[in-house]
């Protein structure tokens, strides 16, 4: 977002204005001369950590400078693990070899699980397709599918034969190392034979311009392309906030920024930090996700003042977690077998 109407926005102090951002780029709050933070990493936590940006660059009238980027789950840990980010946003957890490459470069990290998201399998408007199920997801998108399961009617005897055009997350966005582990058994089993992007307005653009289209995405970039395509209910639940919040439906997922805990040591990083936990509910509503209960922005906000440094998963994805169970297991800075 142009950073004028940052300025208008911190001068007029009104309601925090929301923005989807349609590129890669990075977004900027205020001054030339303030504290840079920077800001990278998941496609689906991008658009709450925008939010939180605008907003605290509106609180702060300029005293930090938050540039958001969007590298993606994977590329985003690269670069906080070399230590050019301070806050690092995750659709799944940082994984074991993301811990070694911090610990390597003496990075330590706070994890931080800030909302509810619920990977969302979208098609064209014109598809007759209203349901899927997991079985069908894995036919759809199983290595074994490659080159091979190319119809509607291969997945599903009473679809149409229309041509299958897949479009989805590449290979170091977190919601495609969750999706393949949740659908296919196994983290990174996928087809290859699709249109990968690490933009998910891509993804959104590549179904509503192919009627043969399907797609997965977090819930926010369906939420807010709901009258351009359809979501799938999977094994008869549809992807809402309430089936996200209260678990029914099964590609729920937490997400999470991780913030380095020497950066933290910064007055404006720990302002940041603490920020985020604390309007993270409230923002998350606004851009398409689900918020935790204030319980658990609680426990976060101690993690923060703390420096509590560490994971609660110990370098491996999990799917179906519940949020106060992993809020209670002790953090680790070293992964544990599988």
């Amino acid at each position: 977002m142009m950073i004028e109407t940052l300025r208008r926005v911190a001068l007029a102090a009104t309601a925090i204005a929301l923005a989807a951002c349609g590129d890669n780029g990075a977004q900027q709050n205020s001054g030339a001369g303030a504290e840079a933070i920077q800001v990278d990493g998941s496609s689906t936590v991008f658009p709450l950590s925008e939010a939180v940006a605008e907003a605290f660059g509106a609180a702060e009238s300029g005293a930090a400078r938050v540039t958001v980027g969007e590298s993606g789950t994977g590329g985003g840990f690269r670069k906080f693990c070399r230590g050019e980010s301070q806050v690092q946003g995750a659709s799944r957890p940082i994984s074991a070899e993301e811990m070694a490459a911090c610990a390597e470069a003496n990075i330590t990290y706070v994890e931080l699980p800030i909302a509810f998201d619920g990977i969302t399998i979208v098609v064209h408007n014109d598809n007759p397709a209203t349901a899927i199920t997991t079985a069908e997801l894995r036919r759809m998108w199983e290595p074994a599918a490659e080159r091979t399961v190319t119809t509607w009617r291969q997945v599903n005897a009473r679809w149409p034969a229309t041509p299958l055009m897949l479009f989805g997350p590449g290979t170091a966005s977190g919601t495609f190392d969750y999706f393949t582990q949740a659908v296919n058994g196994e983290e990174g089993a996928s087809r290859t034979d699709y249109t990968p992007s690490e933009d998910d307005n891509v993804i959104v653009q590549g179904v509503v311009s192919n009627p043969g289209a399907v797609g997965y995405f977090g819930f926010a970039y369906y939420d807010q392309n709901r009258t351009r395509l359809r979501a799938l209910s999977v094994d008869g639940v549809a992807p809402t906030t309430e089936t996200i919040a209260n678990g029914t439906y099964s590609l729920a997922r937490p997400i999470f920024i991780y913030v380095n805990a020497d950066a933290l040591q910064r007055p404006q990083v720990q302002r940041f930090a603490s920020f985020y936990v604390e309007n993270a509910g409230r923002l998350a509503q606004q851009v398409g996700y689900v918020a935790l209960n204030d319980s658990a922005y609680a426990t976060l906000a101690t993690r923060v003042t703390e420096r509590n440094a560490g994971t609660a998963f110990g370098g491996r994805n999990e799917v179906g977690v519940d949020i106060a169970e992993v809020l209670a297991r002790p953090l680790g800075t070293t992964a544990t077998a599988e």
